[in-house]
């Protein structure tokens, strides 16, 4: 497990965007908490540009999932925090979308945890007001290990 501040939206990008690095090849299933205004989607978007999504990012607070295909990676944004009932998400084929190589980033997980695989990195963002943000970063596989840690040898 991993601790880190950031002390503004800059630095919330950056550390999206070595994660993105980090996930390209194999993708990787990352779990997002934290109350609203915490920077779940700021770090989603730092994912996203890494990957080449030159666009805005807004969380698919609505439609539950944003799909995104780029540079030929299949990438999906989840925001789950308007889920009435985790049971929709068999409704839409959840499990169709965690296919190998795909990046799935999962905003408001604990509204379905029992729905959703296991996730490689869950991330718990907090706000600390003037100081910036806190987030623990904790490798749940061996891929989150990868994440965390690049030069991590999975042999």
């Amino acid at each position: 497990m991993m601790e880190v501040i950031l002390v503004n939206e800059e630095a919330t990008l950056a550390l999206g965007t070595r994660l993105g690095t980090a996930c390209r090849k194999e993708g990787a299933i990352i779990f997002l908490q934290g109350a609203l205004g915490a920077g779940k989607t700021t770090l989603a978007r730092g994912i996203l540009q890494a990957l080449g999504h030159q666009g805005t990012v807004k969380s698919p607070t609505y439609t539950l999932v944003e799909p995104y295909l780029l540079n030929q990676q299949l990438i999906y944004h989840f925001d789950l925090y308007r889920l009435t009932d985790p049971r929709e998400l068999e409704f839409m084929g959840i499990q169709d979308y965690f296919a190998p190589g795909v990046i799935a980033l999962v905003e408001w997980p604990e509204r379905a945890f029992d729905w959703l695989p296991p996730a490689d990195l869950q991330m718990s963002l907090e706000h600390l007001g003037s100081r910036g943000r806190s987030v623990r970063l904790e490798a749940k596989t061996e891929r989150g290990q990868h994440l965390l840690h690049p030069n991590y040898n999975r042999n």
